[in-house]
């Protein structure tokens, strides 16, 4: 079971330290590529972040953008690989 609290804490703090942006500017359902705060370079960081930090592998099928849309929706898809 994972702590939902503070996975979204840990990807609150990729995303922003990755992107440089304001840590406001990251809430939970914030669209992090509709507002431009990841690109496509972006994602592969995050995708690999997510691989190596909670331990699970992402499928082809499975990167999709409502997986990785916002933290909630990205929380969501590790509590998902994780269960």
């Amino acid at each position: 079971m994972i702590d939902t609290a503070e996975a979204k804490e840990r990807v609150k703090n990729f995303i922003v330290e990755t992107s440089y942006v304001a840590k406001e500017k990251v809430q939970d359902d914030t669209k992090i590529f509709v507002d431009g705060i990841f690109d496509s370079m972006g994602f592969l960081s995050l995708i690999n972040f997510i691989e190596d930090h909670f331990q699970i592998k992402a499928a082809d099928s499975e990167l999709l953008e409502e997986n990785f849309e916002s933290v909630n929706a990205i929380v969501n898809f590790i509590s998902k690989k994780l269960n």
